[in-house]
């Protein structure tokens, strides 16, 4: 029965006073309408005069649903990948804000970490700002580090390139809304998160006795309500240790969102982020239980995600990643225009978040700037000459050219596709450089490195071992890059395959 008001007289003149629906164009009326049956990717699709019908609705829910699921997984990568490293580091006894692991033998490929870098000593510690409140860091000198928050989000620099300039000193590392009262004498770190990663790198130019010698005796970290009988620092050596800190690609993935969301505060990520998260179950304050169908969706979405990740990673189509974009070279960067907000004209680039989360860890500006003769630029292959994959069963060559622009010095890393983690061969390092032993120049001062199970004949210095019946890519790190780096008329040739 209609209602009385659609009966009315003024109601039915003013009716008859809109155009006829004939005045309306077939193209028109085709817009804004659906047909009966519709093919799509997801399935025939079926209505009535525009009203999904039969097990259309459940087909269109489990589309949205997984859709959703996908749109998490990569639009939380970082979250997902500090969560890993956390919970990765608890299982080796590094459970609390006092406890750091260190790479006393440098990182080794054991070690499952996304691009860990085997020329440098590592030592992280995981602040929990929720258990300790605010947290006091005693620094040495001659660090270079930040601090980065639950979302794996910049907070602040420490060391040469913080406030301390490398003189080391105290830092006080706040939790979100604090209210109390801040005594003098520190370097205030003011985050929005309560987890929050401590990143340091040490300088082995010294050696790396002393470079671990300066962490282990002067880096201090306490609650500061027990500045008076502050508890030791404990320090666990994780070099050679195989474990993992890549985050999954399953519905576990979900899982360790969730307690991320659960751990920290509403306000950590905006409303649009949020209601997100909560259209997949994760919800502050409440539990994450997927039914069986969800559980089926959400694998279904990090299936998808992992790999569209990998496309992201090896075909980019977004700008300013190609090094040398106006040749067909491979060489490309892990940030973007080295931006490291991923965020440009009030918009985020999604993809350049991924590209970057999903294959590396830590983010400071620090790592995207490159300054003549001083810190560190990455140049990374993700596919030869050709713009194939790496067949480690296969021989590949890369030349740098003579008078390579560094500083200090020059190294190239390889790493397994599957774990972007180091790639573990029969070599303790899969990695090659300017320090390496045995390494030999052309007799014009160049160099040819060989990729290869085996090595060439004549060419053990130069090698550095694959996997048959693996893939595997390289980055290239120049340390104190100079100027013919920088201005691009010194360049590495493509790693080209020899045979």
């Amino acid at each position: 029965m209609l209602p009385r008001f659609l009966l009315t007289t003024p109601f039915l003149i003013w009716c008859a006073a809109l155009p006829a629906l004939a005045d309306v164009s077939e193209s028109e009326l085709a817009a804004i309408s659906i047909p009966d049956t519709v093919a799509t990717p997801i399935g025939t699709l079926e209505f009535f005069d525009g009203v999904p019908v039969g097990d259309t609705i459940d087909t269109l829910y489990d589309n949205l649903d997984r859709m959703r699921g996908l749109a998490v997984f990569l639009d939380n990568q970082g979250a997902a990948s500090l969560h890993a490293m956390r919970t990765g580091n608890a299982r080796i006894g590094a459970d609390a804000s006092n406890k750091v692991t260190i790479t006393e033998q440098l990182l080794q490929p054991e070690s499952l970490y996304l691009t860990g870098n085997t020329s440098t000593l590592y030592a992280l510690a995981y602040l929990d700002l929720k258990t300790d409140g605010p947290l006091v860091i005693e620094l040495p000198p001659g660090m270079l580090g930040f601090v980065d928050d639950a979302w794996f989000r910049f907070v602040e620099n420490l060391g040469a390139i913080g406030p301390d300039r490398g003189k080391g000193g105290k830092y006080l590392v706040l939790p979100p809304n604090h209210e109390g009262a801040v005594p003098d004498g520190y370097f205030v770190v003011k985050t929005g998160t309560y987890s929050n990663l401590l990143f340091l790198r040490g300088s082995i130019a010294n050696g790396l006795a002393p470079a671990v010698e300066n962490i282990k005796s002067k880096l201090r970290i306490y609650p500061l309500a027990q500045i008076d009988t502050p508890p030791a620092t404990e320090f666990i050596n994780f070099s050679g240790v195989s474990y993992s800190t890549v985050a999954a690609n399953d519905v576990s993935f979900f899982e360790g969102l969730d307690q991320v969301v659960q751990e920290e505060p509403l306000d950590a990520i905006g409303p649009e982020a949020r209601g997100l998260l909560a259209s997949i179950g994760i919800v502050k304050g409440q539990p994450f239980a997927p039914d069986a169908r969800m559980t089926r969706l959400l694998g279904e979405a990090a299936l998808l995600g992992n790999a569209t990740a990998r496309a992201i990673t090896y075909q980019p189509r977004i700008g300013g990643v190609f090094i040398y974009p106006d040749t067909d070279s491979a060489w490309t960067t892990a940030y973007a225009n080295k931006n490291t907000t991923f965020e440009t004209g009030g918009a985020t680039d999604l993809d350049a978040r991924v590209l970057f989360y999903f294959n590396a860890t830590g983010v400071t500006q620090a790592m995207a700037a490159t300054t003549v003769g001083q810190g560190s630029d990455y140049a990374l292959a993700y596919l030869d000459a050709d713009k194939k994959p790496f067949d480690g069963s296969k021989t590949y060559r890369l030349h740098l050219p003579s008078d390579v622009p560094v500083n200090n010095f020059w190294a190239v890393t390889l790493y397994d596709t599957q774990t972007r983690s180091l790639l573990q061969t029969g070599q303790k390092f899969p990695t090659i450089g300017s320090q390496t032993d045995g390494m030999t120049a052309n007799a014009d001062g160049s160099y040819d490195i060989f990729f290869a199970p085996t090595a060439p004949e004549g060419k053990e210095g130069n090698w550095v071992q694959t996997v048959p019946g693996k893939s595997w890519f390289t980055i290239l790190r120049m340390y104190g890059p100079l100027e013919p780096w920088i201005n691009q008329t010194w360049r590495p040739s493509e790693i080209a395959l020899v045979q």
